[in-house]
């Protein structure tokens, strides 16, 4: 597998408006997408673009179901949640990952910037969660 360009770092926060506040006012970011909801994925989401191109994103739950509910109880101000990282083609990635024998999280699904997406597990990837995503069409954008 090559490694692809970095595309975001997902933070998961109990609070995207607070999270915000941060972001903004400590650490000078002056491009902060509007937060929208991904109900199928029991998130909401907004996007922090930062000088060098990786964005943030934040992440709060969305309900006690929310995948990062579970992440938040044992980090209760949030943290550094997973890292994604850009493919050209989202099936193979996926059968070359699996191919290494490496766990794929569920299926592939379209995530926050409307491309297909996968998750691997952590203690198959040096202990981070780690994202793979298409990589967006030019000019293409996360759905808002």
């Amino acid at each position: 597998m090559k490694l692809g360009r970095l595309n975001h770092i997902g933070v998961a926060t109990p609070s995207i408006s607070d999270a915000v506040a941060f972001w903004r006012d400590t650490m000078g970011a002056t491009t902060i997408h509007e937060p929208f909801d991904m109900p199928e994925q029991g998130v909401k989401v907004c996007f922090v673009d930062t000088p060098s191109g990786p964005q943030i994103e934040l992440i709060e739950p969305l309900g006690d179901a929310s995948p990062i509910r579970a992440f938040l109880e044992k980090n209760p101000a949030g943290g550094q949640h997973h890292v994604c990282f850009e493919v050209p083609d989202i099936a193979a990635a996926r059968a070359e990952f699996e191919g290494m024998g490496k766990r794929v999280l569920g299926p592939t699904r379209i995530g926050a910037h409307g491309t297909p997406i996968f998750f691997l597990h952590p203690r198959d990837m040096g202990g981070v969660l780690t994202e793979i995503m298409e990589t967006p069409s030019e000019g293409a954008h996360w759905s808002n």
